[in-house]
């Protein structure tokens, strides 16, 4: 069968899932078992704030040690290791630890996440919580799961009573402007929580412990396989203005809501820096 059959074929994605699930889960155990009590910063990115840990690594290279063994002619785009080049049309996205920070000081919220792309297209996600023992799953058309439950975000909720989930950028003047537009969404909306991991507040609006969740910044890896299953469980993942989701912005809740949301922000200018 053509590998591009792949999104068209159940049983095929269901395997590209299942492989998923299984090193997502792998990483999270290596992860947990071998975490320090206060690991140490190995490097920053795009600020000092903005950290990579030894286990960052080391998780990045099991996964891609486990996808090479189970098939070793796919592409592979890592957070830590960038994109490596594949013979077919299967490309799996990789965030070993989405929440770095919250890794670091002993938070409650990281995440292991590995989506996976037929022919440009998500098919397949793995969103594994390590700390709070819960991996999401889902696959394209296959529905949004956790603990063998079916998931499906809130719908039904107005701004005024949603509770809306975000997130801040590494850099000081981009959190400045993310400080205005927030003190604008505030009054308008029931509350806010600040995660600080993307993989898991796309997740909690897929459970519906948050109804909604917008932020300035994330990457393709931080938001591929828990995009996947926010949508899978009913909710609407977009940018402004009719544009997909990227770095400008990611917005996710269930129809109307959303259109709500990105009523809000639009006049806001959220996407200046």
């Amino acid at each position: 069968m053509d590998e591009r059959e792949y999104r068209h074929d159940r049983a095929r994605v269901e395997e590209l899932l299942e492989l998923a699930t299984g090193i997502a889960e792998e990483a999270g155990q290596m992860l947990l078992a071998k975490r320090p009590a206060r690991p140490e910063v190995l490097a920053t990115k795009s600020s000092p704030t903005d950290v990579v840990t030894a286990l960052d690594r080391a998780a990045e290279e099991l996964i891609r040690g486990r996808i090479a063994e189970a098939r070793p002619h796919d592409a592979i785009l890592g957070e830590e290791g960038g994109d490596t080049p594949g013979e077919g049309t299967v490309r799996w996205v990789v965030d070993p630890i989405d929440g770095t920070v919250n890794f670091l000081y002993g938070l409650p919220d990281w995440a292991v996440s590995i989506g996976v792309e037929v022919d440009g297209e998500i098919v397949a996600g793995a969103v594994h919580n390590v700390p709070r023992g819960e991996l999401f799953t889902a696959s394209k058309g296959g529905g949004a799961w956790l603990r063998g439950e079916r998931l499906r975000c809130n719908t039904g909720v107005p701004l005024a009573k949603a509770l809306v989930a975000t997130g801040f950028g590494y850099e000081a003047g981009r959190r400045r402007v993310q400080a205005e537009v927030l003190a604008q969404v505030v009054p308008q909306v029931r509350d806010i929580r600040r995660g600080g991991s993307c993989a898991v507040d796309l997740c909690s609006v897929a459970t519906g412990r948050v109804d909604a969740y917008y932020e300035r910044g994330t990457n393709y890896w931080d938001h591929a396989a828990a995009g996947l299953i926010a949508v899978e469980a009913g909710a609407r993942l977009g940018g402004l203005n009719g544009r997909p989701v990227s770095p400008d912005m990611t917005l996710c809740a269930a129809p109307g809501l959303f259109e709500e949301l990105h009523d809000l922000l639009v006049p806001l200018d959220p996407e200046r820096d």
